[in-house]
């Protein structure tokens, strides 16, 4: 329920906090005194449109916070934890709204959207009035309002969810249907590129690798020349090598005649010789490693060629031709255990979707026996509020050919004004007030079920008075047993049913006759007071302080 109202620095209102507990309260004041002012504001902390009118002349922003004590497993809790807030403890909502049109958000002081505190403020509270049933005007909610009253809210939910597991299985079925139809379509392409991809069997990293390869070898063709020649000028038939052996020995042998003249020659002709071996040895291992088989070479071309070839008819990079070999052989593959797969997958869409039929034909059947439930207890409500001659019924028209997530019913309240004229539809045949204590009537045989924690009633009681005014008193102080009720009202027999009352007032402030508005609860002598003017006017008589009393003690 609403706990806590604060406002600041909206229209007239500088300052204002308010405290609310849980039953009947009322706001009661002379016309313009800023009843709807704060309603207005409330409506804003509660996701409502905003505007820059509503920011008190000289102030650069307005602000209103609203608290809500509510139950641990309040739908308001999950939708905070969705968000990714604390939950925990009081709700918490505030809205501020700019001289320049801008607003913020905020829940339990963290920022939020807007689109948030709307959706919480729709499951927190319900503000209705003569321009504003939104229960009774919007179709869209008649159904839920329907399961609501008939504790059908699990079986609907079982219904959509089965009506989603149904389409979700046709979905996946349609897609495996329109995969094998195209297989089929392409039947002898697919198989052909199996055949042909299994042959060719590529592997990823197969081109980097053999470009690499054949650029080796490319390089080596290049050397390979140039190797043979030195080798030849070192160890072939022009090798200075035995020329330069056989003079070491003739050196040699003349050693013994002339030592001093010949060894130095002989240790240079020694190095030479070694250096020309280390040189073969050298030129030997280069051409050892440039040798390759032509033929390879010529291999490596035609493997490159032809991957690069099936790259480019299958649209795929060359590394991706094994993944792309897979998949060819997996839509081969379906296709051939396709037929099974299908009858599999289209008997697990008929059994959802005669699941869902028979949960939507039961919910349907349930509508039919819960309408008539609540056609009587709303039928039975209306002579009161001087509606005798009205009749309330709940429309269904059930069509299983169009079941959806709801099931097959289209549910609309209809009402007949008088007899002999035609019924409707509620919001294009009933008139605002009328609407109004039709909507009472509503609420009050709803009680707790389907009705946000908070229910505001802007007026309802307006152009009425007497008896059906007393009767819409009475009404709300039963809706106020089970939820939380406050109404703005200029009907003293409703304020005298409330448990509690608070009066709105403009004020002269200080700074150059600036008017703020004030509220404040009343007790005891003071409500009476506030009572008796409701009955008599700006001069309170003492009857109308006798009938004042006697109202307040028939609505205890």
């Amino acid at each position: 329920m609403l706990a806590q109202l604060a406002i600041r620095d909206i229209v007239l209102i500088d300052k204002l906090d308010l405290a609310f507990d849980g039953g009947m309260s009322v706001l009661t004041g002379e016309t313009g005194a800023g009843k709807s002012i704060l309603l207005d504001a409330f409506a804003l902390a509660l996701g409502g449109r905003g505007d820059a009118g509503l920011v008190r002349h000289g102030a650069e922003q307005g602000q209103v916070t609203a608290v809500f004590d509510l139950a641990a497993g309040h739908p308001a809790r999950a939708l905070v934890r969705d968000g990714g807030l604390d939950a925990e403890g009081d709700l918490i909502l505030r809205r501020v709204q700019y001289v320049d049109g801008r607003t913020r958000a905020f829940v339990n002081d963290q920022a939020v959207s807007v689109q948030l505190l709307r959706l919480l403020g729709a499951t927190l509270v319900e503000i209705h009035g003569q321009h504003d049933d939104r229960a009774l005007v919007d179709p869209m909610s008649h159904r839920a309002l329907l399961d609501a009253y008939g504790g059908l809210t699990d079986l609907a939910g079982d219904v959509a969810r089965r009506h989603a597991g149904w389409r979700a299985t046709e979905k996946t079925a349609a897609a495996e249907r329109a995969r094998l139809a195209k297989a089929e379509a392409d039947a002898d392409f697919i198989r052909h590129a199996v055949e042909e991809l299994t042959k060719l069997k590529p592997e990823p990293g197969e081109e980097a690798t053999l470009a690499e390869r054949r650029a080796a070898m490319m390089r080596a063709e290049k050397v390979a020349q140039d190797l043979e020649d030195a080798h030849s000028a070192v160890a072939g038939n022009a090798s200075p090598v035995p020329q330069l052996a056989a003079a070491a020995r003739r050196l040699e042998r003349r050693g013994g005649e002339a030592r001093e003249l010949v060894e130095p020659a002989i240790a240079a002709l020694d190095q030479a010789l070694g250096a020309l071996d280390e040189a073969r040895s050298h030129l030997e291992h280069a051409l050892a490693l440039a040798a390759f088989d032509p033929h390879e070479l010529e291999r490596i071309e035609e493997r490159l060629f032809a991957l690069r070839a099936a790259s480019r008819k299958y649209a795929v990079a060359v590394d991706g031709l094994a993944a792309k070999a897979e998949a060819f052989a997996a839509d081969l593959a379906a296709l051939d255990r396709g037929a099974a797969a299908l009858k599999t997958l289209d008997r697990a869409a008929r059994a959802a979707e005669a699941g869902y039929r028979e949960a939507a034909a039961e919910l349907s059947a349930k509508r039919q026996a819960v309408a008539a439930e609540i056609d009587a207890a709303v039928n039975a409500e209306l002579p009161a509020l001087k509606l005798e001659r009205a009749r309330f019924f709940t429309q269904i028209a059930a069509d299983p050919a169009a079941g959806g997530p709801d099931g097959y019913d289209t549910v609309a309240f209809w009402v007949q004004t008088n007899p002999g004229t035609k019924p409707g539809p509620i919001a294009k045949i009933a008139s605002g007030g009328e609407l109004s204590r039709f909507m009472l009537a509503l609420k009050v045989a709803l009680a707790d079920r389907g009705s946000a924690p908070t229910l505001v009633f802007d007026e309802i009681d307006s152009g009425v008075g007497g008896a059906v005014a007393d009767a819409i008193g009475v009404r709300l102080a039963r809706l106020a047993e089970r939820v939380q009720v406050v109404t703005v009202t200029h009907a003293p027999q409703v304020a005298a049913r409330a448990s509690r009352h608070f009066l709105i007032q403009k004020e002269n402030v200080e700074d150059g006759g600036r008017v703020a508005t004030r509220v404040s609860r009343l007790e005891k002598e003071h409500r009476r007071e506030e009572i008796a003017r409701m009955l008599s006017g700006a001069e309170i008589t003492r009857e109308a302080r006798a009938a004042a009393a006697k109202l307040i003690k028939d609505g205890r």
